[in-house]
């Protein structure tokens, strides 16, 4: 089976023109807002350049900081390519903010079709970037979710009168849900679709809002057969179900996602690990309150930090060193926050216990939690039995 490389190899020579604008066309651009544009691409109200000339400039711009090196080659083969290559690219942004807990980036896309596709890039390697994942679960909105739905205002009006496309990979799906559910009413009749790959869903009242309500028919969101990035979390609207060259939560990764042609290739449903990953999660998850989460996510980033790394690559590098740092810092943490981390992680294996039985022995008797949790959305492509609460 194909992947995203292999797209672009066989059908990179139809432009848009030619072949119109598919699903896959939108993880190309999705995975390419991974790509840190700082100095080639131009910011928001500069002239656009295209993507060919943006990857120019990368390229010769020096050594960057990947959280792939396939990020670079999926720019490099875009951009030879004549259906990418002319694509115009502008209003690159990027920002990290240690205090307030925020990595937030994005990149507009005109497509050529007289449309242009809003692209959010997913979490990078920093440790303020996963913190503020962690803060999905007790918090809403995040400060990426309310500069996500700023960007796409002020992009939109930018570029009047123009269709757009909203889309992102794994958190950058979530944030152009959240976009275009609150984007407003002089923005929301231009979405075309408003892409979610394998992206978390919310805690809060996000899905019972008008605003998206409103466009809840025009989102299209994919998750490999072992999602569990793509499962977190609540969801309303339906998901596709794609096959993964990879197992397991090495899934999440847009390369391992098969494709024929200007499609992916589905699959019948999420598999039994996914559902036995969801249940587990959303069975730890809902066995605390919301002020239980921060504080867990809070005390677990103070650990993380004692560490000294900046990034998951530091992290992993800092062997002994950073390992010691971390429990010196656990040893002399408030005993109320240590007592919390480690009473989460007892219950985090508790819920991967009674998940076992619950999804691979559905008939046997078992105990049922004190707190199930709002149930997921159902698959297009089959029944869910994810969708089922924990009992």
């Amino acid at each position: 089976m194909s992947n995203l490389f292999d797209y672009l190899s066989w059908r990179g020579d139809l432009t848009l023109a030619q072949d119109p604008f598919h699903e896959v066309d939108n993880l190309v651009l999705s995975t390419l807002a991974y790509v840190p544009l700082d100095g080639a691409a131009p910011g928001p109200g500069e002239p656009a350049v295209s993507l060919e000339e943006a990857a120019g400039r990368f390229f010769t711009g020096g050594a960057h900081e990947l959280r792939d090196r396939k990020d670079a080659a999926l720019l490099a083969a875009a951009a030879g390519t004549a259906r990418f290559g002319p694509m115009l690219v502008t209003g690159y942004v990027s920002r990290l903010d240690r205090e307030a807990q925020e990595q937030f980036s994005a990149v507009t896309v005109l497509t050529g079709d007289g449309a242009a596709f809003v692209a959010y890039r997913g979490t990078d390697n920093s440790l303020v970037g996963w913190k503020e994942d962690f803060n999905m679960g007790f918090r809403t909105p995040v400060p990426a979710q309310t500069e996500a739905e700023a960007y796409l205002r002020r992009m939109a009006g930018l570029l009047p009168g123009m269709s757009l496309r909203v889309g992102g990979h794994s958190k950058g799906g979530n944030l152009a849900v959240y976009a275009a559910a609150h984007c407003g009413d002089a923005v929301r009749p231009r979405l075309l679709a408003v892409y979610n790959n394998d992206g978390p869903g919310f805690a809060g009242p996000v899905l019972a809002g008008a605003g998206y309500r409103a466009v809840r028919e025009r989102v299209r969101t994919f998750v490999p057969q072992s999602s569990v990035v793509g499962m977190l979390l609540d969801h309303e609207e339906d998901y596709e179900v794609l096959h993964s060259t990879q197992r397991g939560i090495f899934q999440h990764d847009p390369y391992s996602w098969e494709m024929t042609g200007p499609r992916f290739v589905r699959a019948e449903g999420v598999d039994g690990s996914s559902r036995m990953m969801d249940r587990t999660l959303r069975g730890w998850i809902y066995s605390m309150d919301e002020a239980q989460r921060e504080r867990f996510v809070d005390a677990l980033y103070e650990l993380l930090e004692a560490s000294d790394a900046e990034t998951l690559p530091e992290l992993a590098a800092g062997g002994l060193t950073g390992a010691g740092r971390v429990l010196r810092k656990l040893r002399d943490m408030d005993p109320d926050d240590r007592a919390l981390v480690q009473r989460a992680l007892v219950q985090l294996l508790r819920s991967a216990r009674d998940s076992i039985p619950a999804v691979w022995f559905p008939g046997l008797p078992r105990r049922r939690d004190k707190e199930a949790g709002p149930a997921l959305r159902g698959a297009k492509s089959g029944p869910n039995p994810a969708a089922e609460p924990p009992d």
